[in-house]
């Protein structure tokens, strides 16, 4: 959803976006180039970083682009005229999710070099490159259907998805690094401290520089849409919205003028003031399910419209199921709801 009081953050470099296969300088030594998706939300943020490893003088890259022919062009371009003749030592990815994981094996062994990874998410993306969790397939039709998504066309696209995730990672690195919340990694003589998120994906790791001011938040703070948190068909009674909300304490130490490099959208100031939209958000959210269910018992499927005012492609529809379903599990297991099953086998909750 739009971010209603988007005017209350600041764009340092204004309407500035680095075309394809091109890059801005956030900082010496920061680099921000963007890749195409192909979806409503069309792009993502990727960053080069100057560095250096035993002496050996090159960058790092953080987060990868899914894996097609446009985004392998785009980085060979990058590779050929942006690395001022260095090479890429190490590649860190800040979670499992196609757009940022996808050209990991392609990077890592075009450069011989290593990922670093939380291990939850590189675990869950070796296991998703190889099956359908949580992405597509019989299991998740299934499970939107117990939570009220009827229609037949929509279910069987979900069904037809189950190579959703393995055709954008096709393929993920052998071995890794794992890197943890509160770890330090240096990175062109600079600290940069991992602060890991939970919710929008199991064990996400933002990134935080306190002596260059600079956050790489990924998808855990994004200036102009609320963060994806979603409940999927392996982890059924998951409350991904309650792990989300708390992990953001974890952002409000960080210095106010602190400049936000997010996975979509511009660079920017101002992260407690979105941070507290984001919660707000998310309690007007809360609120609005509470009412609902106070109404008529509600499933997942019947809150679509009153959680999202647009009109929803497949691909929003299933993020959107996700989401509505993560909204009603949070209620629920902190009971504020109850919830049965109908003469129909969908769950409906109620106040």
């Amino acid at each position: 959803m739009a971010n209603p009081r988007e005017s209350e953050l600041h764009y340092p470099l204004g309407d500035t976006v680095p075309a394809p296969g091109e890059v801005l300088d956030i900082q010496p030594g920061v680099r921000w180039l963007r890749m195409g998706l192909p979806f409503a939300l069309d792009h993502i943020n990727l960053w080069l970083l100057r560095d250096e490893i035993d002496g050996r003088p090159g960058w790092t890259i953080v987060d990868c682009g899914i894996a097609s022919d446009p985004t392998r062009a785009a980085w060979e371009r990058i590779f050929a005229e942006q690395l001022q003749g260095l090479p890429v030592l190490r590649v860190i990815v800040t979670h499992f999710h196609p757009d940022h994981f996808g050209l990991a094996h392609w990077l890592t062994e075009k450069w011989s070099c290593r990922l670093w990874m939380s291990a939850t998410d590189y675990h869950l993306g070796k296991l998703a490159s190889s099956s359908t969790v949580g992405m597509g397939g019989a299991a998740a039709a299934d499970f939107f259907a117990s939570h009220g998504l009827t229609d037949p066309d929509s279910l069987e696209k979900i069904r037809a998805r189950a190579s959703y995730y393995p055709g954008m990672v096709p393929k993920v690195p052998a071995n890794f690094r794992r890197i943890m919340d509160g770890d330090r990694i240096a990175i062109g003589g600079h600290d940069w401290h991992c602060i890991v998120g939970h919710g929008h994906s199991p064990e996400h790791m933002s990134l935080h520089c306190p002596s260059l001011g600079l956050l790489i938040s990924g998808d855990m703070v994004l200036p102009r849409i609320s963060t994806n948190v979603s409940v999927v068909d392996v982890e059924p009674e998951a409350d991904p919205l309650g792990l989300y909300l708390a992990s953001l304490a974890r952002f409000d130490k960080l210095a106010g003028g602190t400049l936000v490099l997010p996975a979509h959208g511009k660079p920017f100031t101002g992260l407690h003031q979105r941070i507290d939209q984001l919660r707000e958000h998310h309690d007007e959210r809360l609120a609005e399910v509470m009412q609902a269910c106070a109404e008529r018992p509600c499933s997942a499927a019947d809150l679509l419209p009153v959680l999202f005012k647009r009109k929803l492609d497949l691909h929003q529809t299933t993020f959107a199921m996700g989401e509505s379903v993560a909204h009603l599990n949070s209620l629920w297991l902190s009971g504020k709801l109850t919830r049965g099953l109908d003469a129909q086998d969908v769950w409906r909750f109620r106040v």
